[in-house]
């Protein structure tokens, strides 16, 4: 089992979905986590990937991702 480390973090779900697609289109098998607490409506969403991937991950995010 692998050791995922969070490369991303946000509280809009749409937003983490996007960071992971792009990622897959990499092939970096991301993970999306839910750290929301549905009764409360707070919390964040967290994209992770293997060890191996994150500086490269962190760099595709940084360069190719913009939210406005």
């Amino acid at each position: 089992m692998r050791d995922w480390q969070s490369v991303y973090s946000n509280q809009l779900q749409y937003r983490a979905e996007i960071v992971k697609a792009v990622l897959e289109d990499y092939e970096m098998n991301p993970v999306l986590l839910s750290k929301m607490d549905s009764s409360h409506h707070i919390g964040h969403y967290e994209v992770c990937v293997a060890p191996d991937n994150v500086i490269r991950a962190i760099k595709i995010i940084n360069d190719e991702i913009q939210f406005e």
